[in-house]
């Protein structure tokens, strides 16, 4: 028997010069989209003179960082620094990107290739789960979080994102397209049920798994609500939250370099991961089974 599998790619290379229509026709969009992205960037690097300078200019013309040493100068009533709130969003982000991606990756193996009961009221069950938006579940979802005694906790940042039904869907599916008889031939070896899933599974399904990283990063780090919903305590509270706090401050002028200082702050993360994973995302390994 042998094996084969085909590779997929969805950038190309080298441009094309049948590319050239699609080009410009994006083009406007594209800048359009950039637009509040420069905005920020210029807005966070300028000076105080800058920002109070009317007519206002949509460039800096004199890039500073002091609106950056400005933010992480700056303590909030109860005394708590920029700094606990980044470092807490940081930890918090790494947790649930780490325990979602491996919650998601084996729940979905099970689910796809190994056999149980309920196995199909669970995959119900979470399909389910994929037509109800968060703020529909609101109430019983804190009702839930009360009942485990996680308000107020580090906790409450974590426990509730580890459930993704989007991901465990995702995954679920890639995993379907693996071969039956590559997991029975792996079992002849003697190989178990994680080894399988170890050294098989997750190498077949990286395009998932950089996807369900890009969403739980996202969700987690630009989350504000919990800290708002569930934390009373402004020491476990996150970055997300801090950064909606600045627009209430009584200096507004010298309060927008700081607010773009902290949005920049917010959207570099993203930029990164996304650059990163894109090409695990992009580029999908198309199975062809066995010939």
């Amino acid at each position: 028997m042998a094996r084969g599998k085909s590779f997929i790619k969805t950038n190309p290379d080298r441009f094309r010069l049948n590319q050239l229509p699609y080009l410009l026709a994006i083009l406007p969009y594209l800048v359009f989209t950039l637009l509040p992205l420069i905005y920020i960037f210029n807005h966070a690097l300028k000076p105080f003179d800058e920002l109070i300078e009317y007519p206002p200019r949509f460039f800096v013309r004199r890039p500073t960082l002091e609106n950056f040493g400005e933010l992480f100068r700056v303590a909030t009533t109860s005394g708590i620094h920029v700094s606990r709130y980044l470092f807490n969003s940081v930890v918090i982000t790494a947790v649930v990107v780490f325990l979602s991606v491996f919650l998601s990756s084996i729940t979905g193996f099970a689910l796809s290739k190994l056999k149980f009961k309920l196995k199909a009221a669970l995959n119900r069950a979470n399909t389910l789960a994929l037509m109800f938006v968060g703020v529909a579940v609101m109430i019983p979802r804190y009702l839930i979080i009360e009942s485990l005694g996680l308000i107020d906790t580090f906790f409450v940042h974590i426990v509730p994102f580890l459930a993704v039904p989007v991901g465990l869907f995702l995954i679920k599916q890639f995993i379907d397209q693996v071969p039956n008889e590559l997991i029975e031939a792996a079992k002849m070896d003697g190989a178990g049920s994680f080894t399988i899933y170890r050294r098989i599974i997750l190498p077949m399904i990286k395009p998932a798994i950089a996807t369900i990283a890009i969403l739980s990063f996202q969700a987690v780090w630009n989350d504000a609500g919990t800290s708002a919903t569930y934390i009373d305590s402004d020491q476990l509270k996150t970055f997300a939250y801090f950064m909606n706090t600045l627009s209430a401050s009584s200096n507004v002028v010298a309060g927008q370099g700081m607010s773009a200082a902290a949005a920049l702050i917010m959207f570099v993360p993203n930029l990164i991961i996304f650059i990163v994973l894109q090409g695990k995302v992009m580029n999908t390994m198309a199975h062809s089974g066995i010939k």
